[in-house]
């Protein structure tokens, strides 16, 4: 429960637009990354592939670090 799955997108240097598994959800930090995330946010489909993506991706590789 301590591990969180991260995806951040970034343009010159600046975040953007983050997903966070803990939130369930993207984050936008500029203009357009509030647009991003609120297309982002308004597919199940792609929701439910960053939400398992903890599972996937981070819950596998935790005894090899």
């Amino acid at each position: 429960n301590d591990i969180e799955y991260i995806l951040s997108y970034y343009y010159n240097m600046e975040e953007i637009t983050r997903f966070s598994s803990s939130l369930g959800k993207f984050v936008g930090y500029t203009e357009y990354g509030l647009k991003q995330a609120e297309y982002w946010n308004s597919d199940p489909s792609d929701l439910a592939v960053r939400k398992a993506a903890k599972e996937t991706v981070c819950k596998n590789h935790i005894d090899a670090y």
